[in-house]
């Protein structure tokens, strides 16, 4: 099944309307354009992405009915992520991976964790010890981790739950912790009574 493309639209300050008639785009909106093909080149590699680049002044009314109002305008999704300055690439790169994982579900095994985490080191030794092949994402080195875990993790918890790791899917399906993958795979341990200081959230 081919995945889906994400959705990204640039509308940049340029275009005809009544008697203006711009030919050249502003300097921030070529800037946005740049940043947008060097990050669709390097943090989202491997995603599918359908772009486009429109003339603001042709089509404003489009981008102000979902808020955009000042070009640069960038959408993802058909949600205005950038506004009226230079793009900052990780908010494009956070938003790009939570459309992307919010319409392709997981498969197989992964663990998101960190180094120095015990818990992400358990549930790694776990699946090792089972034979079971896994994929680890360190979610601090890669922001394309982190992001994923988080829009993938999110809507499956407790609003008020902080997101902790190590976060866990086996055969596509959410597991949880450590803990969690211990009852999959037939290991005694002791109650987790220290699970907070692997959270990502601020204490």
């Amino acid at each position: 099944m081919e995945e889906q493309a994400v959705k990204i639209t640039i509308y940049r300050w340029a275009g005809d309307w009544g008697p203006f008639h711009i030919k050249i785009p502003c300097g921030e909106c070529a800037l946005t354009k740049d940043i947008v093909l060097d990050t669709l080149k390097n943090e989202l590699e491997g995603i599918p992405v359908a772009l486009e680049i429109k003339d603001w002044l042709n089509e404003w009314w489009k981008p102000l009915l979902k808020g955009g109002w000042h070009a640069p305008i960038v959408m993802v999704a058909d949600k205005v992520i950038s506004q009226g300055r230079a793009l900052n690439r990780g908010v494009l790169t956070q938003a790009v991976i939570e459309a992307h994982s919010q319409q392709v579900p997981i498969t197989g095994q992964h663990i998101f964790g960190k180094q120095n985490c015990p818990h992400c080191q358990r549930a790694k030794t776990y699946l090792q010890q089972a034979n079971i092949e896994y994929t680890y994402h360190d979610v601090i080195t890669s922001p394309r981790a982190l992001y994923e875990m988080i829009s993938r993790v999110k809507p499956l918890i407790d609003p008020k739950q902080p997101v902790t790791v190590p976060q866990i899917w086996i055969e596509g399906h959410y597991v949880g912790g450590a803990d969690e993958l211990s009852h999959i795979v037939n290991q005694d341990v002791e109650a987790n009574t220290e699970r907070g200081q692997c959270s990502l959230s601020e204490k």
